[in-house]
């Protein structure tokens, strides 16, 4: 049972690449195979034996097969290393693409040449989030200061770049809603001036909502920009979510309340 759900998963993922379904079926079908015939891999995969065929030579297009001349002809995958290579390369090559045709395009005329000192955005994926989370990071010119909820949100690939971004001589202070968390914080990031924020009351959800929701994380940059990630978890099965509000301008009411919570255990903050 197991292995047939890897092999749904493996197709699913396949098809989310950019292979159509029968392909991403014949190379998963290939994989299990040595070698095959288009018999064996339509017996295997389960595609029709006269689809095969169109399948198998888009694969060997996109560089996935290769083929045995042979009679019959025989077919077999490339290592799965080298196709993710081959997917990565072609992925990584239509986004610098895109990023060029962007930023070739003129933007539209507009009468909102003035600075915006007042601004609330929202964002929604994790992926999305961490990026922002580094933007954010990246812009910092003084001091950064995080609030950590969910020891999830301690990811490798945050905490090697606040190392990174520690080196660059920016001030950096991190909070955590309890000791161990503070504790395990400090280990990962010796030189990080660490303390226990007290915001534990953040963690939970009103009663009757639907969705359980707790504070992932805060991040402050700068006195004037912030960032608040929160975890929805549903009730009823659902893949949980994570979403984040973000927020600049030194006056800006919600960088000013998350100001004052983010004070909370950590004496010399400057809250005025």
């Amino acid at each position: 049972m197991k292995e047939l759900s890897n092999r749904q998963r493996a197709v699913e993922l396949l098809q989310k690449l950019g292979l159509k379904e029968y392909e991403a079926k014949c190379f998963v079908a290939l994989w299990r195979l040595p070698k095959g015939t288009a018999k064996e891999i339509s017996e295997t995969s389960d595609v029709p034996r006269t689809r095969v065929y169109d399948a198998i030579q888009v694969l060997e297009a996109k560089g996935f097969v290769e083929v045995q001349h042979s009679n019959p002809q025989q077919f077999r995958a490339v290592s799965v290393d080298e196709a993710a290579e081959t997917l990565r390369q072609k992925y990584e090559s239509r986004t610098e693409t895109l990023i060029e045709a962007i930023e070739d395009i003129e933007p539209a005329a507009s009468d909102a040449d003035e600075e915006v000192t007042h601004e609330v955005w929202s964002l929604s994926g994790g992926s999305a989030i961490a990026n922002r989370t580094q933007q954010l990071i990246d812009s910092a010119n003084q001091e950064i200061i995080f609030v950590v909820a969910r020891e999830d949100a301690l990811t490798e690939e945050l905490l090697e770049y606040l190392r990174t971004v520690q080196q660059t001589g920016i001030s950096i202070l991190i909070g955590a809603v309890d000791e161990p968390l503070r504790s395990r914080v400090q280990n990962e990031l010796p030189d990080v001036r660490t303390f226990v924020s007290g915001l534990e009351w953040l963690n939970g959800s009103p009663p009757n909502q639907s969705d359980e929701v707790t504070i992932s994380l805060l991040l402050l940059v700068d006195q004037n920009t912030i960032l608040v990630s929160s975890i929805h978890e549903k009730n009823n099965n659902e893949s949980e979510k994570e979403r984040a509000v973000f927020g600049r301008g030194f006056d800006n009411g919600l960088v000013v309340i998350v100001r004052r919570l983010m004070a909370t255990g950590l004496q010399s903050t400057d809250d005025s």
